[in-house]
């Protein structure tokens, strides 16, 4: 089979694999839908030298096939795989990381959090940028018949990443949000937010993606590079008062400052943007606010199942964030548009 490979300096390649074979516990995916997501452009813009085909897999010295939001159907079942936990033929997502199975990160489903470190398929392990991919079927989420393949792809890490941002907010109906970036990330949480009945203030530079953010729900918008300020914006929007709590997605400096500052007293923040450093005035934006900021790491298991079940019964049309879709032989071109951020989200069909 041929998977992506990233080389570093923007640079890919369509490589050939032997089809993967599963050992005890494992099970074999035909991969259907294989998402895009921010995080790979790390591995995608790394100097020459440092893609992820230089930082996986370091025990075989091979280079490891990208992506990290799978969603397909198990076509073959190691030893060991009960029939409640795979079978040939079911649809599924996957949650991609491998950890240890033993500590109380991975019992309780938060795999990413493994004491002893967890392999992230797509990074370090081999990812879903390929026709087969094999990984535990401890690791497997069951794809309900209403959604599609490239609606699981996108609840396998962005769209389940802004489930777990705003979870960590404990979101309800009657609160004002603020979502800095409407990137994929941030455009699922616009989608999902406005679901739970929340008023959506989005931000973000681009005008193309902000009418992306209108269309998915938002009811406010706000092209941060055309406002004198920020704050003051969402402030006219809140009775003077504030959004009552802020998710930052883009990782910008500016814009975490500015999700902190935005929110009224007793407000929470959280960051779910990876990347960089910030600095801040603690008594004036924190302390003397009452103010909460937390950080959210992607989903547990448990959580990425809540947020499929969320979707369907709300009727989310998940498959409006999709912008651009793409065959594997089309890569290079694909991460190209993914590189300029400007648009909505990328995913590939197999």
């Amino acid at each position: 089979m041929k998977g992506i490979v990233f080389l570093g300096d923007r640079k890919l390649a369509l490589e050939e694999f032997p089809d993967p074979t599963p050992d005890s516990g494992e099970v074999v995916l035909e991969i259907k839908a294989s998402g895009m997501c921010g995080t790979d452009l790390k591995y995608y813009r790394a100097p020459s030298g440092l893609g992820a085909s230089n930082i996986g897999l370091k025990s075989s010295g091979g280079p490891v096939i990208a992506g990290h939001e799978p969603c397909g159907v198990v076509v073959a079942v190691g030893a060991g795989v009960s029939e409640k936990q795979a079978y040939v033929g079911m649809r599924v997502m996957q949650h991609h990381y491998r950890g240890c199975g033993c500590c109380t990160h991975c019992w309780s489903g938060w795999t990413q959090m493994c004491v002893e470190g967890a392999d992230v398929y797509g990074a370090t392990a081999h990812g879903a940028h390929a026709k087969y991919m094999k990984c535990p079927a401890s690791s497997l989420v069951v794809l309900a018949e209403e959604l599609s393949f490239s609606t699981g792809a996108a609840i396998a890490c962005g769209t389940g990443t802004a489930w777990g941002g705003l979870q960590r907010l404990g979101l309800q109906g009657n609160h004002t949000v603020a979502i800095f970036g409407q990137g994929p990330v941030g455009l699922s949480a616009t989608q999902l937010a406005a679901a739970m009945g929340a008023r959506v203030i989005a931000l973000d530079i681009s005008n193309e993606r902000l009418q992306k953010a209108s269309e998915l729900g938002a009811h406010i918008l706000i092209n941060v590079g055309q406002v004198e300020s920020v704050i003051d914006e969402i402030r006219e929007h809140t009775r003077g008062l504030g959004a009552d709590v802020a998710l930052e997605a883009s990782g910008a400096q500016a814009a975490r400052k500015q999700a902190i500052q935005c929110v009224r007293t007793w407000g929470k923040v959280c960051f779910v943007g990876e990347g960089g450093e910030l600095s801040l005035d603690v008594s004036n934006d924190l302390l003397r606010k009452q103010v909460t900021l937390m950080g959210s790491w992607t989903f547990s298991i448990g959580g990425q199942l809540d947020c499929a079940r969320f979707i369907v019964e709300r009727g989310v049309d998940v498959d409006r964030i999709f912008t651009d879709r793409w065959r594997l032989e089309q890569a290079d071109e694909a991460y190209r548009l993914c590189d300029k951020q400007t648009s909505g989200k990328g995913i590939f069909i197999l």
